[in-house]
């Protein structure tokens, strides 16, 4: 066992019975905060939801350039994220 592994095994062996779900809860609620400013990061940048901006086909219009294709899978992370 590693030293790593062996102070994460006694931290977790020194939690309370909530301290479990608290971490899990700061966690969601961070990337879910994360996937939110990123939704509204792209939504200000191309004027339009990404629904929208899958619908006009914006990655095509644009010339599949890698900034743009970048932002849509990173966007569509995000929303998935949100849905979820």
């Amino acid at each position: 066992m590693t030293t790593r592994q062996a102070i994460l095994k006694r931290e977790i062996n020194e939690m309370t019975e909530d301290e479990p779900w608290d971490v899990f809860h700061r966690d969601y609620l961070r990337r879910f905060t994360r996937y939110q400013m990123t939704d509204d990061f792209y939504r200000k940048k191309y004027g339009m939801d990404f629904e929208r901006f899958e619908e006009k086909n914006i990655v095509e219009k644009q010339g599949y350039t890698f900034e743009v294709e970048s932002d849509a899978q990173e966007w569509e992370l995000a929303i998935d994220g949100i849905r979820k």
